[in-house]
Parts: structure tokens; C-alpha cells; sequence
């Protein structure tokens, strides 16, 4: 039975060594419950471990990979979401293997990229369910690999004798394949107290430490924030985690909302499009039973996050019991394990008016929320156990609060660098300050641009994206903002601003995706192009080199679920969009 009680949480360097604590101390007490939807008007299949049954499963997981690959080896996990993709990776943790967070082929669109990284990491073992096996195996096929069947290696496996020893803290734990598109992408190497590190980094800076809350997720697993939140802090803090699959979110967004309403005080995490798709499709018969009154914090990792989302969920939901102080806007990256700065539950979310012509030069200079040039951004609260400074991207020097430049970070949580790229992890794992005086050591890059105001951390954008036309800089979230809010055809958070070079410089192209609801024949695509590029004329002095409107689905994303602007523009020089409809 479950204690109302917060456990008191001890202090060890590896998760394995939580696991066993928990499974010693709490035994009974639930850990894990993956909630199935096997059919779309499904309310959900339950599957609970306690700690004691979680142990067992790691420890008979563990003794088998164990005979498979040797210490130090990689375990690539090509599990659903579910009970065994968790058992999975503590599993390898605590044989002392490096698990390689992953995902099952046939993912659409990604199957590309789940070789790529294969091919990187270079695993021994696979490790996958019965009920996948055969798409695995054809997947692998000519790999040198051993695939193991989770869901086949029984308890017995575990054996008698006592635990495997801990691995050392300071060694790999697991690699955190990064969401890059037009590269081969980059595995961060996640050390065993990296991870311990940033889970309770986040557990303090959303309350957790302090109340007992349940994590609810249905993140990936296989992504830096699903990991951590759904899998790590738990495990730290001895919670109960509540996940489903992403797909089942996606089917039907309520379910989420069900599931928050249903464990007093959850900690939950989602993008900005989450928010924004719950507002717009959960219906006022589905809103009938649902309590969000007891939610503890909601996390919005997006970036930039803007207050709109934010007040869009709460309009939608506030009947329902809601409060606006639970939205957390919230900031990290995977090489820093993933929090870096989060906005604290019970508190106002801090808006920002910021004037565009001067974000443009580098500045963060406040003006009126109603003034047309502002560009309206939350804050990301302050650093959770970390050092954040913010650094000029060319000089190295220490930029004063309100001064545009790149987001360094310092801290425990902070990763060793890239898998089997020395000079990448240099420049990016390895950066130091102009003057080392005040800011003394190695720093991370983050490639984010960003500020401080009043303590709080803003994030404008990334430095790759920036978009340049004669000299002035250009944010393509808020060139896409804008270009969203123009006509009713243009599918929210689905479209991807970049620039290319042209006969006089720097270009600016829009690829945007239609809504679901009426087909490219029903739209007149001239006039949406018009819209759109007078809206950007007036907002942001730009001229339009052209706006392409593509079908729902054609915007490439990241694993992540982020639109990937790199692969945008690639596809479109390449023209892969046709040319019909572009205007």
C-alpha cells in the first residue's frame, strides 16, 4: 500500500542503487504503471510494478545482458514505450552496460536515423519485445549484434546471489542520441551521476523534494525530458510514475488530462504544441469529469515559451479546476543531462514585452504588451543547481543582464561530451570565458541565445536558425508566429521560417503546413500567400522570397517532435516541394 507519507530519500550516485533501496525500504509501494489503449475509445489498461516486482525485473534483466556483452558495452533499446523499455534501461545500468535510449523501427519518417545511430554506437546487444522480434531482426539484419527478448527472460533469471556492485558514478551511463536531422546525430554521454544529479536538480525546482507528488508522462522515453521526468526523478525520489505511449496522446489528448486528473498532485511535462492541440480538440463532454484542481506543476519546455500557450491551456481548462501558477516554463538541453532553469510551481508566470527592433540588435529592451512590435515571451525562471551565464558568441565575454547572446552552463548535470567526436566535444563541452576570473572552468555551449531580466532566464532562439538579411537579426519562431496567426489554413506550430542566399544577399522562405480540415485544392493558396507576407512585411520588415504551402505531415520533424527548420530548408533547395504551391 501507498504511504501519503514523502519517503526519505537517501543519497547514492547510481540509479541501480536507488532501485534497490526503494525495493528494500518500500517494497510494496508502486513504482511504475503503464496505462495501455488498445482501442480508440479505450480508458485505459493498467500495468503496475512495485519496487520489489521492479527489482526483480532489473536483476534478471541485468543478470542476462550481462552474459551478452561485457562492461562498458552499449545496449540499444528498441522497446514500445512501457514497462519493459523501463526495466530495460536500469537493467543495463546496472550491469555496468551503456544503454542507448532508442525506439522501434518503423517509426515514420525516422528509420534513417534510428541506423545512423546504430551505426554510431555500435551496440552488442538490441534489445526489443516478442511481439516486435520480427521487424527487429529484419531491421538488424547484417548487424553484429545479439538481440534480447525482454519480455521472454524470466524472474528466475535474477538469481539468488547478491546484487551486481554498483558502477562508478563517473563512468558512462547512457548516450543521448540528440534530435539533429541533417547530420549524423550526436550521442551525449550521460554519466551515472549526471543523471542522479539533474533529477534532483529537477525534483527541487518543481517541489518534489519537498511534497509527494506522481510524475504522469507520456513523453518518449527515448527523449532527454520523457527519460528524466518519467524514469530518473522517480527513481531518486522513490514516486510513482504514471506513463502511456505517446501515440495515445496523440489519438486523443484527454486521456493525458484523464490520468492528471486522477493522481493528486502530478508532475507532468509536455512542448508547447501539446497545450495548444488540448485547448483546441478536447471537447466540452470530455471536459464533464475531469479535476485539474490538484495538478502540482506543468512543464513547457518549448523554446521560446510564449505566454499564449500558457493562457490558452487555462482559458480552456480553468472550469475544470486549473490554475495558471502550475505552467512552468522551463528550459535544458540533452547536454545537460536536460534541466537547466525552470519557472517554480505557485508562482505568476513572468511575461516579458520585448521590442523586436531591439532584440534585432541584441537587446532586450521592455515596451508595452499591446505595442505591435512587441514580441511577447515567458520567463524560464533561474537555474536549478547550476551556473547559467550568458556569453558574447564571438568575444567569449560575460554579457550584462538584457544583452542578447549565447546561454552557457556550468554543473554537476552538465555531460562528458559527444560519443567518439573529441573535437566536437572540445568546442562545445569545453568552452571557457574571456576572462575566467568571475567564470572559471570548462563551460557548455548550448547554441541557444538568450538573456537574463530579473533573474529570469529568456530564451530567444537558436543560434544556428538565426536568420541575417542586412544585418539585422531575425528570430524564425516569431517570423512563423506571425505567419501562423495570418490565415486560418496555416496549421499551428507545423510551418518552418529559414533563410537561403539570393542575388543580393539573405532570403526568407515560410513552409507551411495546412490545417487537416480542408484539403490544398479547397484553399486559395494565393491569397494565403499574400496574407501571410504582408503580415511579416508589417511585423517584421521582411520580404517574403516565397511562402509554400504543403500538406499536413510534410513539415519534417525531430524525434522530438520539434519542427526541423535545418531539413526544411534542405528539402526545399533541393525542391522537394512542389512548386505549384509556392508563391
Amino acid at each position: 500500500m501507498d504511504s501519503q507519507r514523502p519517503p526519505l530519500t537517501p543519497s547514492y550516485p547510481t540509479l541501480p542503487e536507488y532501485v534497490r533501496h526503494w525495493a528494500r525500504t518500500a517494497p510494496d509501494r508502486r513504482a511504475f504503471t503503464f496505462v495501455d489503449h488498445p482501442s480508440l475509445d479505450s480508458r485505459g489498461v493498467h500495468r503496475t510494478l512495485t519496487w520489489r516486482r521492479l527489482d526483480i525485473r532489473v536483476r534478471a534483466l541485468a543478470a542476462r545482458l550481462a552474459h551478452e556483452a561485457a562492461p562498458g558495452e552499449r545496449v540499444a533499446l528498441l522497446c514500445p514505450q512501457g514497462i519493459d523499455y523501463i526495466s530495460t534501461f536500469l537493467a543495463a545500468l546496472t550491469a555496468g552496460l551503456v544503454a542507448v535510449p532508442l525506439y522501434p523501427p518503423g517509426m515514420r519518417g525516422h528509420d534513417n536515423r534510428l541506423s545512423a545511430v546504430l551505426a554510431d554506437a555500435r551496440p552488442a546487444v538490441v534489445v526489443t519485445t516478442g511481439a516486435l522480434l520480427h521487424e527487429v531482426e529484419d531491421f538488424c539484419s547484417g548487424m553484429p549484434v545479439r538481440i534480447v527478448v525482454a519480455d521472454e527472460v524470466p524472474d528466475t533469471a535474477a538469481g539468488d546471489g547478491p546484487p551486481p556492485a554498483a558502477p562508478d558514478g563517473t563512468s558512462i551511463a547512457y548516450l543521448q542520441y540528440t534530435s539533429g536531422s541533417t547530420r549524423t546525430p550526436a550521442g551525449v554521454e550521460i554519466t551515472h551521476a549526471n543523471v542522479v544529479a539533474n533529477a534532483r536538480q529537477a525534483l527541487s525546482a518543481y517541489g518534489a523534494d519537498v511534497q509527494l507528488v506522481t510524475c504522469v508522462g507520456w513523453l518518449p522515453l527515448y527523449h532527454d525530458m520523457g527519460l528524466v521526468l518519467s524514469v530518473a526523478a522517480p527513481v531518486v525520489r522513490g514516486l510513482l510514475s504514471v506513463l502511456m505511449d505517446p501515440a495515445a496522446f496523440l489519438q486523443s489528448p484527454v486521456r493525458w488530462l484523464r490520468l492528471l486528473s486522477a493522481h493528486p498532485h502530478a508532475l507532468s511535462a509536455a512542448p508547447n504544441f501539446a497545450y495548444d492541440y488540448c485547448a483546441s480538440v478536447v471537447t466540452d463532454a470530455q471536459k464533464a469529469d475531469l479535476r485539474l484542481g490538484g495538478i502540482a506543476a506543468l512543464l513547457n519546455g518549448s523554446e521560446p515559451v510564449r505566454p499564449g500557450t500558457a493562457d490558452r491551456f487555462h482559458a480552456a481548462f480553468a472550469d475544470q479546476g486549473l490554475v495558471p501558477e502550475v505552467h512552468c516554463p522551463s528550459y535544458g538541453l540533452a547536454e545537460a543531462t536536460v534541466f537547466v532553469s525552470a519557472a517554480r510551481p505557485g508562482e505568476p508566470l513572468r511575461r516579458f514585452a520585448l521590442d523586436r527592433d531591439a532584440l534585432a540588435s541584441g537587446k532586450a529592451l521592455s515596451t508595452r504588451p499591446d505595442d505591435p512590435r512587441a514580441v511577447l515571451l515567458a520567463g524560464c525562471g533561474i537555474s536549478a543547481g547550476q551556473r547559467v551565464l550568458i556569453s558574447d558568441p564571438v568575444s567569449h565575454v560575460v554579457l550584462s543582464e538584457g544583452e542578447i547572446g549565447e546561454i552557457w552552463v556550468q554543473g554537476p548535470n552538465v555531460g562528458r561530451g559527444y560519443w567518439n567526436q573529441e573535437e566536437q566535444t572540445r568546442l562545445v563541452f569545453g568552452a571557457a570565458f574571456a576572462d575566467t576570473e568571475d567564470a572559471p572552468g570548462d563551460w557548455l555551449r548550448t547554441g541557444d541565445l538568450g538573456t537574463v531580466l530579473d533573474g529570469q532566464l529568456i530564451v530567444t532562439g537558436r543560434l544556428k536558425d538565426l536568420i541575417v538579411v542586412d544585418g539585422r537579426n531575425h528570430y524564425p519562431q516569431d517570423v512563423e508566429a506571425t505567419a501562423q496567426e495570418a490565415h486560418l489554413a496555416v496549421r499551428r506550430d507545423r510551418l518552418a521560417a529559414f533563410g537561403v542566399p539570393g542575388d543580393s544577399g539573405e532570403e526568407v522562405v515560410v513552409v507551411a503546413e495546412h490545417v487537416r480540415t480542408a484539403s490544398l485544392s479547397e484553399i486559395d493558396v494565393p491569397d494565403l500567400a499574400r496574407a501571410v507576407r504582408a503580415a511579416v512585411s508589417s511585423r517584421h520588415g521582411l520580404r517574403l522570397a516565397a511562402v509554400v504551402l504543403v500538406p499536413p505531415g510534410a513539415v519534417p520533424r525531430t524525434t522530438s517532435g520539434k519542427v526541423s527548420r535545418a531539413l526544411t530548408r534542405e528539402w526545399y533547395l533541393a525542391g522537394s516541394y512542389a512548386a505549384e504551391n509556392a508563391e
